[in-house]
């Protein structure tokens, strides 16, 4: 027996007419059946945040859409209705089964049709406990710490946010309610450099660049890094003038608690209020640090502008390098706390490394590129970084005596050697980093090896093959192009296949 077969107004074969254990679900309308979609919980992702955001809901919508005719096909159940509707269904069935109990027909049932009866009874089963997973992932998602930590207006226009944004998509209401969040911010007197207000920001971000608005998505973080910035150089002017920090400098005050604030929420703001000058400086900077690093993600992928992707990645290295230099200089403020971790600076070196790659600047992408080896703390990574030095090396131009840092790492030798001799001194570095690359990949077990390792041992066959072709060793170059297509398409790692594919194709042409 179909599932397609149980309606409100059939009966299960067999079985006698009006039996109550038809599965109620109402949703066919005059004999049109509607699909249930699958009810999925989305995460949003992060990113920051402006002080007002000059757009409106007209910009967020297709501009070509048109109102259409109304149309006498009935319409889909709408999603947030479906939870209701299995509910009541349920609920129906099992006054079924208990009249059932009452008057003896369950007896004669399970005897005349028992397949029918335990199939009822197993889907029953099915959408009790689908309602109790629903139930369980809205209080745990939608009452969790995130909300909470919040003030119950804006807890609320968070809610529906987020509800119109990952569960009901709709552009205009998911934008009406993060802007009136916003608002209630600042009519709550909430710190504007709090973590919470400004991950209300960065959350507005992440989902205008997820419906594909990535010119307001960048305006919000524009915004929030100027907000950033323009509070970290007046804090510094006042401690470098000696004067009071001004009142402006320092979370504001609300005039009373709002009513029904939630312990998380007091919490909260407890330890904001026992948070230094330096130890808000620290948090503000390295908000605005990782504002830029995704700001830059954003020009240079999806906007096309890398100069200003360019621009952001050098302020985000520069700063990070100076206040580590600063500390290391002055020593800890106090309650100034800790700086952006190993890992996080160089994901930042790298960043840069591979914005200076993509302008064909290899002899200033290499320093950044081993900075960030340097820093790094996974050995799979640290095969993929030096892949990237690789490449640096191989494809390293050939520049004045004193022009090339790289130069004078690799020794007097090389620094005074002529052109030729220095082009065969980068590809013999290339090759010994590509095979230290394959090493370190070939390495980890277990836990330890991820995706990333594979990956990198694939693209180290090309790499290594790609330097043959350069040496004039073509046998070995096509067999290591051949051994990295054979890896790649094992591991369904395209990139590496196209590359390998790419590479040999040029090996063809050139022989």
């Amino acid at each position: 027996m179909s599932l397609a077969r149980l309606s409100a107004s059939g009966s299960l074969r067999g079985t006698p007419s009006g039996s109550p254990l038809l599965l109620r679900l109402e949703l066919i309308r005059r004999g049109q059946i509607h699909n249930v979609r699958p009810l999925v919980a989305h995460r949003s992702v992060t990113s920051p945040q402006c002080r007002s955001l000059q757009t409106t809901s007209r910009t967020l919508v297709d501009k070509n859409s048109t109102n259409k005719k109304f149309s006498p096909q009935p319409q889909p159940v709408p999603l947030s209705q479906i939870p209701r509707l299995i509910l009541g269904a349920a609920m129906e069935n099992l006054r079924g089964l208990k009249r059932n109990f009452r008057n003896g027909t369950f007896k004669t049932m399970l005897r005349q049709n028992p397949e029918e009866l335990l199939f009822a009874l197993v889907l029953l089963a099915a959408l009790a406990v689908v309602m109790v997973y629903i139930v369980r992932v809205y209080f745990t998602y939608f009452y969790s710490e995130q909300f909470t930590k919040y003030p119950p207006p804006i807890a609320k226009a968070l809610r529906r946010a987020l509800y119109y944004s990952n569960y009901n998509p709709d552009q205009q209401m998911a934008l009406k309610y993060w802007k009136q969040a916003l608002e209630l911010c600042d009519e709550l007197h909430l710190d504007a450099f709090s973590d919470e207000v400004m991950g209300i920001k960065i959350e507005l971000a992440a989902w205008l660049e997820k419906i594909g608005s990535y010119d307001n998505a960048v305006k919000v973080l524009e915004n929030l890094s100027n907000d950033c910035k323009r509070w970290v150089d007046l804090m510094e002017k006042s401690v470098k003038e000696g004067g009071k920090i001004p009142p402006s400098l320092l979370p504001p005050v609300a005039p009373q608690e709002p009513a029904g604030q939630s312990a998380a929420a007091k919490k909260s703001e407890q330890e904001e209020t026992a948070e230094t000058i330096w130890g808000r400086r620290t948090r503000i900077l390295g908000k605005a640090i990782g504002i830029n690093v995704k700001l830059a993600n954003l020009y240079s992928f999806y906007l096309a502008r890398p100069e200003e992707a360019h621009e952001r990645l050098i302020w985000s290295v520069e700063t990070a390098l100076n206040e580590l230099r600063r500390r290391t200089v002055e020593g800890l403020k106090e309650g100034e706390g800790k700086w952006m971790s190993s890992e996080e600076i160089g994901g930042a070196l790298e960043a840069l490394g591979h914005s200076y790659e993509a302008k064909s600047q290899f002899h200033l992408a290499l320093p950044l590129f081993f900075q960030a080896l340097r820093l790094s703390q996974h050995q799979c990574h640290s095969a993929t970084l030096m892949n990237n030095i690789a490449v640096c090396f191989a494809q390293h131009p050939v520049l004045p005596a004193g022009q090339s840092e790289v130069d004078t790492l690799m020794g007097e030798e090389v620094a005074s050697a002529t052109p030729a001799q220095k082009r065969t001194a980068y590809l013999e570095a290339a090759k010994r980093w590509a095979n230290n690359a394959r090493q370190h990949a070939n390495e980890p077990k277990g836990d330890e090896r991820t995706p990333e390792c594979d990956q990198a041992c694939a693209t180290s066959l090309c790499n290594l093959a790609s330097i043959a072709r350069l040496t004039g060793n073509v046998t070995e170059a096509r067999r290591l192009f051949e051994k990295a297509i054979e890896m790649s398409r094992s591991l369904e790692f395209e990139e590496g296949v196209t590359q390998a594919e790419d590479g040999l194709r040029a090996l063809s042409k050139s022989s």
